[in-house]
C-alpha cells in the first residue's frame, strides 16, 4: 500500500482490474451457494476462501494505518479484505447501505493509495444490484 494519491487519471492497472473481476466472479459464486440474509462475516469468510483457492492472496481485517504530520497514527480503520495488495473490498450484509459506507471505502483507497475497490452489498436477490465499484 503506497500513499501517493497521484493516479487519479491513469487507467487502472490490466493485473488490478484482472483481480477485480476474479474477486467478482468469487463473490457471484458465494451469493449464489449461500443466499442472502447471512452475516458479513459468512460472506467475508466465503469470498476470501473462494479467491484462495485461485491462488489470490487474501488479507482479512486488515489495518490500515493513517499518516498525519510525518506521524503513523495506528487507528481502528480496517478494511474487510485486502486482495493481493491491489483491490479493497468492503461487504455488507443490510438492506440498504448508508452514504458513509461508500465515504468510508473511498477513505480507505485514498489512505492506501490503492485504485480500486468494491462495495458488496450481499443481501439482495440478485448480487448485481448489490455491487458498486469505487476508482482512487
Amino acid at each position: 500500500m503506497n500513499n501517493s494519491g497521484k493516479h487519479s487519471h491513469q487507467p487502472i492497472p490490466q493485473k488490478t482490474e484482472l483481480i477485480g473481476k476474479q474477486t467478482l466472479d468469487a463473490a457471484f459464486k458465494v451469493h449464489s451457494a449461500l443466499g442472502p440474509g447471512l452475516l458479513e462475516s459468512v460472506y467475508e469468510k466465503a469470498l476470501a476462501y473462494e479467491l484462495n483457492k485461485q491462488r489470490i492472496m487474501v488479507e482479512r481485517q486488515k489495518r490500515i494505518p493513517i499518516k498525519y504530520d510525518d506521524q503513523i497514527l495506528e487507528s481502528g480503520f480496517f478494511c474487510d479484505l485486502l486482495i493481493d495488495n491491489r483491490v479493497i473490498v468492503e461487504l455488507k450484509a443490510f438492506e440498504t447501505v448508508a452514504p458513509i459506507f461508500h465515504a468510508q471505502l473511498l477513505t480507505n483507497l485514498h489512505l492506501t493509495g490503492i485504485r480500486l475497490g468494491y462495495l458488496i452489498n450481499f443481501n439482495t436477490v440478485h448480487l448485481k444490484d448489490g455491487i458498486k465499484r469505487f476508482v482512487n
